[in-house]
């Protein structure tokens, strides 16, 4: 076997594919309801130009869940804890773009700086370690799944009341707020929604690559349509077809499940933006939904 075909089947590998497959069933699961989760979620990062956010939350998440590590208990449940903490201490204190981006700058470093600590004391499995920061959802055991699930559930029930003021108070919070919308409230109960589906995110594709669930699949959607029925649809479908296609992939090699979630979205959101492109040079089709990414 040659270096090139070794690499190959490092990358992609069938051998027992069907045996495998039965092991993996809690994850497909868990992996349809993130891909839920961070479609209908990702709709409102893009809107409120939240990326930066996703980012630096996801680093307190990961500090959370290494400190639960260490100690030995749920490391879900310790995600996100760290999530909150950073989600509510950036919806209470940074209202503003630059209050909010401030915040961030200074939590982001100071997460990742705990979750360094934490790690470096704990003295299990390496891997472990190195599934928090790249993902670990092929291991999801049945406590753990139901840990998503729930949460999940959770995040779903407060989507749907959040749905119309978040909806009306991300296009525009000004008129929103004549109109009697609480528009801070709202902002600071979406940062703890936002909060929990990073957690949940960083059970999949790790703390240093939330962004590929939270972000690209609705940028994608956005860039083929303004629609407020077909953008968190597509968004779905795409946060969907990554998880689900990335588990797929990584079920049969050796590498982490991260580089095949990332590549499948980064994929879908290329394929959208020369689309998006093509149509606006065709028919001049601009786009409504603001695109910060």
């Amino acid at each position: 076997m040659t270096f090139a075909d070794g690499i190959w089947h490092q990358i992609f590998s069938f051998d027992n594919y069907s045996e495998l497959l039965e092991l993996v069933r809690n994850s497909l699961i868990a992996g349809a309801a993130l891909g839920l989760v961070g479609g209908l979620v990702g709709v409102f990062v893009i809107m409120r130009d939240l990326p930066f956010a996703v980012h630096g939350i996801s680093e307190l998440s990961f500090a959370g869940a290494s400190a639960a590590l260490l100690l030995e208990v749920n490391v879900v449940a310790g995600s996100i804890i760290g999530s909150l903490v950073a989600a509510g201490t950036i919806g209470v204190l940074g209202a503003r773009a630059r209050d909010r981006n401030s915040v961030i700058g200074i939590l982001m470093p100071f997460g990742l700086g705990l979750g360094v600590l934490f790690l470096a004391l704990y003295k299990g499995r390496a891997a472990n370690k190195f599934g928090l920061l790249t993902g670990q959802i092929v291991a999801v055991d049945t406590p753990q799944m139901n840990w998503l699930l729930g949460t999940s559930a959770l995040i779903m029930v407060a989507l749907a009341v959040l749905w119309r003021p978040l909806a009306f108070a991300s296009a525009d919070p000004d008129v929103a707020e004549a109109r009697g919308v609480p528009v801070r409230a709202v902002s600071v109960a979406f940062m703890i929604v936002l909060g929990l589906a990073v957690a949940l995110s960083v059970q999949v594709v790790g703390a240093l690559l939330v962004l590929t669930l939270l972000v690209t699949p609705a940028a994608a959607a956005a860039r083929i349509t303004a629609s407020p029925v077909l953008l968190p649809l597509l968004s779905v479908v795409f946060a969907v077809v990554s998880i689900e296609g990335g588990i797929l992939l990584a079920l049969g090699s050796s590498i982490p499940i991260s580089p095949y979630v990332t590549t499948i979205s980064f994929t879908v959101y290329v394929a959208c933006r020369l689309v998006g492109t093509y149509r606006t040079r065709r028919w001049g089709a601009g786009r409504t939904v603001p695109q910060p990414v």
